[in-house]
């Protein structure tokens, strides 16, 4: 891969010396934009020159654009001095962002659409928790008490879908992954980018997943959001690469094989419920974002695969997330030892799941050659509902019980053997008196 190219204001080779360090960056990502790019970058520059009070960069990050993208870019970076303008050959939002907040000498790195879908009144709340110090992240958020937001009901239900998904599979305790209004402190960011390795979409819920695990504070914007209904991304190609991106950083951390360090003390952990109770909410709860994930996934491979193919696939994926998350959240366990026994017994357990489901299913193409997809669901939610009782009942009394300690040697015959010496065995009473003068009777 060629170098990326950069192009300032003038239209000159950068020059370091010469440039002003802004305290924050705004890197906007783009692919085939033509349309969008050049009205969205003029508001966005007004915005900066009227209403922002701290110095600013604009950096248009073209990945891969076969339209005119590239060309209007260099002529914002040319009209405009807080615009530059960089190109890479290879397309991929997380490797654009990743390239450029590595490269940035700004204090603050944040990023925005190119659409503008969330309202620029909330780039300066967005920033300022983490210029003051009092943050580590920023994110925008859709999904929060306060966000006022116009969409479609179809990316309403899969936003939300994508969101429980991770709460279950992977902790996340931030609400919305996914809204393209995120900022990090340059800090942190030289720390956290060595350790993503998403490429694309999956990239801001990575460098989110690792910030949580190593302790930073993530401060949530509630955001005004009207939905780009031009917008052209592959709803399904993007869900799959999440999936796989949610596995893959999943199976890294339950493994020890992604390693995140402690940057901030972790806030300390609440306590005083009673164990049962308190792992059966947390398994609930769980359990429900895993049901929603496996309807939503089910729904998506059922246009593709016959009912028992993607009920089994479904049922795949999520019982690897299902498993990891209890693993961690319901009981307590941590590290990467007996990380792939548990897997392996929590598939086991998953195996009552795909017997009531599909067996469910049987049953129910045997009464009607054609069912529709509601009586699917209907029949499979009930199913599901069965299994996890089931699937509790293994966790808490097979899978994640705890293994008693290896038996340890009585302490008294520990210290007798080190107060005692071997000696050679003593011989006999006879043989141990002293030598007689042979025909002796005495």
């Amino acid at each position: 891969m060629s170098p990326p190219h950069y192009l300032p204001a003038s239209g000159d080779p950068l020059a370091p010396e010469d440039q002003v360090v802004p305290r924050v960056e705004i890197v906007v990502p783009v692919r085939d934009e033509e349309r969008d790019l050049g009205p969205g970058i003029r508001r966005l520059v007004t915005y900066l020159r009227t209403s922002f009070p701290f110095s600013a960069r604009v950096c248009i990050a073209d990945n891969g654009s076969t339209d005119r993208t590239w060309a209007i870019a260099t002529d914002l970076a040319r009209a405009f001095g807080e615009v530059r303008a960089v190109r890479m050959d290879q397309p991929g939002r997380g490797r654009a962002l990743r390239a450029q907040w590595s490269a940035s000498d700004a204090e603050v790195l944040a990023y925005l659409d190119v659409d503008l879908s969330t309202d620029l009144n909330a780039l300066l709340p967005l920033v300022a928790p983490l210029l003051s110090g009092h943050s580590d992240i920023a994110i925008g958020t859709r999904l929060a008490r306060g966000a006022r937001v116009i969409r479609g009901p179809r990316r309403e239900v899969i936003s939300r879908c994508y969101n429980l998904l991770l709460h279950a599979t992977l902790g996340a305790r931030f609400s919305d992954a996914q809204c393209g209004f995120k900022a990090i402190t340059a800090e942190r960011a030289r720390i956290l980018l060595p350790l993503t390795r998403d490429t694309g979409w999956f990239f801001d819920t990575e460098l989110l997943i690792l910030a949580q695990r190593a302790g930073l504070r993530i401060h949530e914007i509630p955001v005004d959001w009207i939905d780009d209904t031009d917008s052209r991304v592959n709803v399904i190609a993007t869900a799959a690469a999440d999936l796989k991106g949610i596995i893959r950083v999943g199976w890294g951390l339950a493994r020890g094989t992604i390693r995140v360090p402690l940057l901030r003390s972790p806030s300390p952990a609440p306590g005083g419920a009673p164990e049962l109770p308190r792992q059966m909410v947390t398994f609930v709860a769980i359990g429900v974002a895993s049901t929603l994930a496996y309807l939503l996934l089910y729904l998506t491979l059922r246009t593709a695969l016959p009912a028992q193919a993607a009920n089994a696939v479904s049922l795949l994926l999520t019982a690897i997330g299902n498993t990891a998350a209890n693993r961690r959240f319901t009981f307590g366990i941590q590290g990467r030892a007996g990380s792939a026994r548990h897997q392996f017994q929590g598939l086991l357990a998953f195996g009552a799941g795909l017997l009531l489901t599909s067996g469910a299913l049987a049953g129910l193409h045997a009464l009607s050659a054609h069912p529709g997809r509601a009586a699917e669901i209907l029949v499979l939610l009930a199913a599901n509902l069965a299994a996890t009782a089931v699937r509790f009942l293994l966790y808490r009394s097979w899978v994640f019980r705890p293994r008693p300690a290896p038996r340890a040697r009585p302490a008294h015959a520990a210290t007798r053997r080190a107060a005692c010496p071997a000696t050679p065995a003593l011989a006999s009473p006879k043989l141990a008196s002293p030598a007689q003068p042979e025909g002796s009777d005495r």
